[in-house]
């Protein structure tokens, strides 16, 4: 009886041990992603998810290390491999935790990331995927700040595509669900809201004011944005788009 004492005693200090170690590693990678280090925050989450292989919230995040690194690789095939995984460790975090909007999210990001990467077939596809995550994002959280960004984006991007281009996927591929101007605005308008100090809200916001023809209030967003300092990942890049844009007027 002792013995057995001793031996439970044993699992549960290596249970415990196990745990701070896991969250450890945890706040390390945060630690790296506030750093920008993504490559950093992707080996310590791989490290925990060895540690716990059904954790939603790690999967989720090792997914979004992956996506994040898709741009920084050199061959397009090595971009689309980081993209596919980064949708394999999403869906699982989703299998895992259906209703937590940023796992549903990252699915709609990573169809996004992996259309880029596509032939015209896979990105209509995938851009269905993508409106169709934002808004099962949205009914789980109707003030997720990123969802209505993600949809609004959708909108904006989707409505600009030509008449040419518009009957082409309609034809070929089917068509994809309405979108307007007017949605995007709407949508980047409550991001905005809901997150006031995210540049990127205020930077996509100006492109679609923009597309619906009001330049003023685009030329204000595009200012607001443009003016704040970059903490994310993507804000450089963001705002060289938008100077970009700018500098073709």
């Amino acid at each position: 009886m002792k013995g057995l004492r001793h031996l439970l005693l044993g699992c549960l200090l290596s249970v415990s041990a196990w745990g701070a170690d896991v969250t450890a590693l945890l706040e390390a990678a945060r630690a790296a992603e506030t750093r920008l280090d993504s490559a950093r925050a992707l080996e310590l989450l791989l490290q925990a998810a060895a540690a716990k292989p059904d954790d939603a919230l790690i999967l989720q995040k090792i997914a979004r290390q992956y996506s994040d690194l898709t741009t920084e690789q050199d061959d397009i095939e090595e971009k689309k491999r980081y993209a596919q995984t980064a949708l394999d460790y999403a869906l699982r975090a989703v299998a895992l935790n259906p209703r937590d909007p940023v796992n549903v999210l990252s699915l709609a990001v990573c169809h996004g990331k992996l259309a880029v990467y596509s032939d015209t077939r896979t990105k209509v596809k995938y851009s269905r995927l993508v409106k169709e995550e934002a808004e099962r994002a949205l009914a789980l959280d109707p003030n997720y700040a990123w969802a209505h960004h993600i949809l609004g984006r959708w909108h904006h991007e989707v409505a600009s595509l030509g008449l040419t281009a518009r009957w082409a996927v309609r034809l070929f591929y089917g068509g994809l669900p309405d979108a307007s101007p007017a949605a995007a605005v709407r949508h980047l308008e409550k991001a905005v809201a809901l997150e006031p100090d995210e540049l990127n809200h205020h930077l996509e916001l100006g492109f679609a004011y923009a597309a619906a023809e009001r330049q003023a209030d685009a030329q204000t967003a595009w200012r607001r944005g443009l003016a704040m300092p970059d903490r994310g990942r993507h804000d450089t890049a963001a705002k060289r788009r938008v100077r970009d844009t700018l500098d073709n007027l």
